[in-house]
């Protein structure tokens, strides 16, 4: 931790105040603060130099420029130095600069006291949302730093983090610049959102089609089935398993259901390995499924269908293991003419139509049918995925 000596020296320049008000409410760049500032680049560079020397500041490299922010400052959402900071035990300001407000110093250490302060013009910088949005914090700030009577400064505490936290208060009322550094750092922080604005519009209609770091089905597929209720799922068709335990995420049960023995062993394994143990698995077939009636929230389909005898059977079975009021929800192919899928994968149907499965779930007695195809793929065969999801009446 700086000595108070140094800090002493180090801000003795009310400039150098100036971008430590600044610094503690938001990172910031050197091009940035020469905006706020009006200050010429090697001026804010030096300053900066010199506060980092005194072990006030840090920086951190992003992309082609770096990031200023007072050392241990953690991000603003947080509202509690880092470890070993100056800062510790000081909350970031909140609150319109232009708001008079009133604040507190609230000492950690029981055996001082906990004063009032007096109105401040306004709090020395401004608390500012993740994405750069303003926030409207409470404006009663609560440090540890003890104060004298009617708010003046009296550094009778030994923290250097209590000692900061009043010069600091001071210096935003005594220097006149303070609030018109906080307005222009406003419509610096605005600027980068227009700037990614800027970019979403030039790239709007076509955000889909292009590479976008991190934005894949899977995981948009984790997160939406984190937001299904726990229930008891029937896995069709389940083959190695790979469904069955994204499903396992959320449900009470999964009961996966494979004609083949070898395939059920695989997934056993699988979830051996992950340490999953809310999926049964149960050698049979999809036409006479070995789970008693009305005894499932849902019976899912993956790509299995099509590898029934007698699909409208099937669903039959389907629709008799579901309570009343669950649902079924099939993914499968779009009818195609790519007759090698036959020998190739097993397949006994070369898929759907959306009106074959509307017709085949409406004998079985399901209503509230909604068919869609949801996606394509791009290599020949082009073949096509159609989901269909009806319920069982209740």
């Amino acid at each position: 931790m700086p000595s108070i000596v140094k800090i002493l020296r180090v801000v003795a320049d009310p400039n150098r105040l100036r971008i430590i008000l600044l610094l503690r409410a938001e990172e910031l760049s050197v091009a940035e603060l020469q905006e706020i500032l009006t200050m010429g680049q090697s001026t804010i560079s030096t300053h900066l130099s010199q506060l980092k020397q005194a072990g006030l500041v840090e920086d951190r490299r992003t992309g082609k420029s770096s990031l200023y922010r007072l050392v241990g400052e953690p991000h603003k959402e947080a509202g509690v130095a880092g470890p070993g900071s100056p800062w510790t035990g000081l909350r970031p300001w909140g609150g319109d600069p232009s708001h008079s407000g009133t604040w507190e110093s609230t000492n950690l250490d029981p055996g001082l006291p906990v004063l009032k302060g007096h109105d401040l013009p306004g709090p020395p910088a401004t608390g500012l949302r993740r994405g750069g949005g303003l926030s409207r914090a409470d404006s009663s700030i609560k440090s540890n730093g003890p104060l004298g009577p009617e708010g003046s400064s009296s550094f009778a505490s030994p923290s250097t983090g209590d000692f900061l936290h009043n010069l600091l208060t001071q210096a935003a009322s005594e220097i006149p610049e303070a609030p018109a550094d906080q307005a222009a750092m406003r419509l610096v922080l605005r600027k980068r959102q227009d700037k990614m604005r800027t970019f979403f519009d030039s790239v709007a209609g076509r955000l889909g089609k292009d590479y976008v770091p991190g934005k894949s089905w899977k995981s948009l597929a984790e997160a939406l089935l984190r937001l299904m209720p726990p229930m008891i799922i029937a896995d069709l068709g389940a083959g190695e398993g790979s469904s069955a335990l994204l499903l396992s995420q959320s449900a009470v049960r999964v009961i996966a259901v494979d004609t083949s023995s070898n395939m059920l062993e695989v997934a056993r394994e699988q979830a051996l390995r992950a340490g999953i143990e809310n999926v049964e698995y149960r050698l049979g077939d999809m036409e006479e499924i070995p789970i008693g009636s009305s005894s499932v929230d849902l019976a899912f389909f993956s790509q299995s269908l099509h590898h029934a005898l007698h699909p409208a059977r099937a669903l039959a079975e389907a629709h008799r293991i579901l309570q009343p009021g669950g649902r079924i929800v099939i993914l499968d192919l779009v009818k195609h003419r790519f007759e090698e899928a036959r020998e190739l994968y097993a397949d006994e149907w070369l898929g759907f139509t959306e009106s074959d499965l509307e017709s085949m779930l409406q004998q079985s007695g399901f209503t509230n049918i909604q068919t869609s195809i949801v996606h394509k793929e791009p290599d020949a065969p082009q073949f096509q995925t159609l989901l269909a999801v009806a319920d069982k009446p209740s």
